[in-house]
């Protein structure tokens, strides 16, 4: 794994580090770090959405820790409907254990009024299920998947896993997105270019109440552009308005009248009234903009 990631640029008989090398050298050294925090553990249960980060988790988990992983995926009304099954698959390819626990999110009134810390209930509903289970099974560490960067944005939930003890031993080694996609394609994991995803509720503006009619129609209208061939994708709900943010180069698609026309159509059926396409594209908790 390390000489992997390592390499130099010869000059007459000296070796000259290059700034790549330097950055993939303490790459190298994160992960390191990562596999020692993992194996003092011993024995840990990993909340699994099958993403970049937890999968690259699990994976490293299972490596070093064997048939001391257990991987839990909390599934609900609020989760994209197609990565349950995405995760059942990933885990088994990994060769981990793997169960499924169902949260109900929208029976708590707190959270479907939708607060701008919305994400604090949601995480202390599925990570007290995951508790559970991991006393049922005696099993002392519960792990989520954040990374380095996710200290840069505003993240309540942050505050609910404090509160319950869980670690994040990705963010410990320092790790960021980048470095995680990097180490997962050297490791083989298909998700090291997975596009970013995050529960539908995250779509509809803090404040707008979460129903299940809204959770169903921002699936189903993403669901259908992934469809289309674009691959980072948010719908964003704002109510009678479906704005749509795309990465930069799917920008180009919508000029074409014809696939603008059957999007429009499309989310129309959904029960929007209104379409538009945000020009400034996709971008990590856009509806955070306006939180203090």
């Amino acid at each position: 794994m390390k000489n992997s990631l390592l390499f130099s640029v010869k000059i007459g008989n000296l070796s000259s580090e290059t700034t790549m090398e330097r950055c993939l050298n303490a790459t190298d050294k994160k992960y390191h770090d990562l596999q020692d925090i993992l194996r003092n553990m011993g024995s840990v249960l990993v909340a699994f959405s099958g993403g970049v980060d937890s999968a690259f988790l699990l994976k490293t988990a299972k490596d070093v820790l064997h048939d001391g992983v257990l991987a839990v995926t909390a599934t609900s009304e609020i989760q994209l409907s197609h990565e349950l099954e995405e995760a059942r698959t990933l885990a088994t390819d990994i060769g981990a254990e793997h169960t499924v626990v169902q949260t109900q999110e929208m029976e708590d009134e707190t959270f479907v009024s939708n607060p701008c810390d919305r994400c604090y209930h949601c995480k202390k509903m599925i990570f007290g299920a995951l508790r559970r289970i991991a006393e049922e099974r005696e099993i002392p560490f519960i792990l989520d998947g954040s990374n380095a960067d996710d200290t840069s944005d505003y993240r309540p939930g942050m505050k609910a896993l404090e509160e319950l003890g869980i670690r994040s031993p990705l963010k410990e080694a320092g790790l960021t997105k980048a470095e995680i996609r990097e180490l997962s394609k050297t490791t083989g994991l298909p998700t090291w270019n997975k596009p970013a995803f995050a529960c539908l509720a995250s779509r509809i503006p803090y404040g707008d109440r979460i129903t299940t009619e809204k959770l169903r129609r921002i699936d189903e209208a993403e669901a259908f552009l992934r469809e289309q061939g674009i691959v980072q994708v948010r719908v964003r709900d704002h109510g009678s308005v479906a704005r749509i943010e795309v990465s930069p180069e799917d920008k180009s698609k919508f000029s074409d009248d014809r696939f603008a026309q059957q999007v429009n159509t499309k989310l129309k059926e959904l029960g929007f009234t209104y379409v538009a396409l945000d020009l400034e594209g996709y971008r990590t908790g856009s509806l955070n903009s306006n939180v203090t």
